[in-house]
C-alpha cells in the first residue's frame, strides 16, 4: 500500500494547527486541506503548509478518506456526525463530546458506517508511559497532578473535561477496571466553570486514584505516580522522563545498609518521538487496517463518563451530618 492517504483537518485553532502541521509532514499522508469557521485562519494555516483552505466543510469531506477534528468541545458531536455520515473515519480531539448522549451518537454513527472513531487522548503516547510499559503490572494506587497557567482556550468546559480527563483516561487504561465511587471538590476561579478540582476515585478491582487538575497555576506540571505490589513509578509527563523503583531480587528483610542495597532504581527511557505525531500515525495506520484503533470511541466515552461523574461530585453538596 503505497498511495498516500487523503486526510483533512477541521478546526485549525490552537490545537488543530498542530494536527495539520504534523499530517503535512507524514510521508504516508496527503493533507488535502483544512476547514475552519474563521476563513482567514484557515487561509493562513493552509498557505503556511502548502495545502488548500476549503470554504465549505462538506466540500473537504468529499475529498478525503479520513479527518482530524479539533473544534471546540461543544461542536464535537455536530461536526463529528457530519463526517461520519459521509463515511469518513474520524480522529476526534478529547473529550469525545460534551455529553454521554452525544458520545453515544458518535459511536453509533461510526458503527453504522463501519469506520474508525479514535479519540485524541494524547498522553497514551507519552514517552514516559511508553518507557514504563515494560514494567507495569496492575497499579493499585495512582496519583496525578496536572497544572497549567490560565488561558481563555478551553474555558468553555470545566477543568475536569479540559485537563483532568487526560489523567482519568490513563487511570482507566492502567487499572483496567470500572469506577465504583467518586468523591471530588473544586471551584471556579477565573471562568464560569470549574478551574481547579481534586478527585478520589475507587475502582471495582480495589485500585484507588487521586487526581488534581488546575488551570490557574503559576507553572505547568504533569506528573504521575504509580504504586504496584512490586514497585513504584515516578513519571514526569511534561519531560517524558521517569524512574521505576523496585525491591532488589533476593533481598531479605533486615539486610543491607543503604537504600541502594534494598531498592533497584531503573531510569525509564523510550525513543524520542512527538506524541501528537505518534497519535496521528496510529490513526492513519488504523484507517488503513494496519493496526487497531488505540483509543476507541468507547474508551473516550468511558473517560468522559468518569469526568462528568467527577464534575457532578463537585456540584453535589456533602450529606449533612446530624449533631446532637
Amino acid at each position: 500500500m503505497s498511495a498516500r492517504l487523503p486526510v483533512g483537518v477541521i478546526g485549525v485553532g490552537a490545537l488543530g494547527q498542530h494536527h495539520a502541521r504534523h499530517l503535512a509532514n507524514l510521508d504516508e499522508v496527503h493533507l488535502v486541506g483544512v476547514y475552519d469557521s474563521d476563513d482567514g485562519r484557515a487561509e493562513s494555516i493552509a498557505s503556511s503548509l502548502g495545502t488548500t483552505a476549503f470554504g465549505e466543510m462538506d466540500d473537504l469531506l468529499r475529498e478525503v478518506e479520513a479527518v482530524s477534528i479539533a473544534v471546540p468541545t461543544p461542536a464535537h458531536a455536530e461536526i463529528g456526525l457530519r463526517a461520519l455520515r459521509h463515511g469518513i473515519p474520524v480522529l476526534m480531539e478529547k473529550p469525545l463530546a460534551s455529553t454521554l448522549t452525544e458520545a453515544d451518537a458518535l459511536i453509533a454513527a461510526a458503527q453504522r458506517q463501519g469506520v474508525q472513531l479514535q479519540v485524541g487522548h494524547i498522553e497514551r503516547y507519552n514517552r514516559a508511559l511508553r518507557a514504563a510499559e515494560t514494567y507495569l503490572d496492575g497499579p493499585r494506587y495512582i496519583e496525578s497532578l496536572r497544572l497549567a497557567p490560565f488561558q481563555p482556550r478551553g474555558t468553555d468546559v470545566a477543568v475536569v473535561l479540559d485537563l483532568m480527563i487526560h489523567d482519568l483516561d490513563l487511570v482507566l487504561h492502567l487499572t483496567g477496571s470500572v469506577a465504583t465511587e467518586v468523591r471530588a471538590s473544586g471551584l471556579p476561579v477565573l471562568s464560569p466553570h470549574l478551574d481547579i478540582a481534586n478527585a478520589r476515585v475507587e475502582f471495582a478491582n480495589g485500585a484507588v486514584a487521586l487526581a488534581t487538575a488546575s488551570r490557574v497555576a503559576r507553572d505547568r506540571v504533569r506528573r504521575l505516580r504509580l504504586f504496584q505490589p512490586n514497585g513504584y513509578f515516578s513519571l514526569d509527563l511534561a519531560t517524558g522522563s521517569g524512574e521505576f523503583m523496585r525491591l532488589r531480587e533476593g533481598w531479605q528483610p533486615g539486610t543491607g545498609r543503604e537504600l541502594g542495597d534494598v531498592v533497584e532504581r531503573i531510569v525509564l527511557q523510550a525513543p524520542e518521538a512527538d506524541a501528537l505525531s505518534l497519535e496521528l500515525q496510529s490513526f492513519v495506520h488504523a484507517v488503513r487496517g494496519q493496526r487497531e484503533v488505540v483509543v476507541r470511541g468507547e474508551e473516550g466515552r468511558a473517560a468522559l463518563e468518569l469526568a462528568l461523574r467527577v464534575a457532578d461530585a463537585v456540584r453535589t453538596p456533602p450529606l449533612a451530618v446530624a449533631t446532637h
